[in-house]
């Protein structure tokens, strides 16, 4: 009997031994473009311009 248990040990380990899973994780690089456009420009020119008018000792 003890053998026989044993046995079926064995052949449970064995089978749990073989069944591992495997995860492969595959990540792709993300390009992003980014494109300033005048307006954003124009208006960070005009902020600028209002805080120096209001603390023309920042510079």
């Amino acid at each position: 009997m003890k053998i026989f248990v044993l046995a079926v040990s064995a052949l449970a380990l064995t089978g749990l031994a073989a069944c591992t899973p495997t995860v492969r994780v595959e990540v792709a690089p993300i390009t992003i473009y980014a494109k300033l456009d005048a307006d954003v420009r124009l208006r960070l020119d005009e902020d600028v311009k209002a805080l120096i008018q209001k603390n023309p000792n920042l510079f």
